[in-house]
């Protein structure tokens, strides 16, 4: 079993983080334009999406309609 010194402390340490959460000093958290991916990657998907897509539409104009 723990002893009696050891799960006090562990109470106190809890208590402690309880009444520092939601407390967020302001410097810690940046605000700033990061984005997920890069400009590069993103050119290279809206490349591939629209020009997939101008291909798809110059494909059924030139069959006729009949994909």
């Amino acid at each position: 079993t723990t002893s009696k010194r050891l799960a006090d402390r562990k109470i106190e340490k809890f208590d402690k983080n309880i009444t520092k959460r939601g407390f967020v000093p302001e410097t810690i958290t940046e605000k700033g334009k990061d984005y997920p991916v890069g400009p590069i990657l993103l050119g290279f998907f809206v490349f591939v999406v629209i020009g997939s897509s101008l291909f798809q539409i110059i494909r059924t104009a030139t069959s006729g309609g009949m994909a």
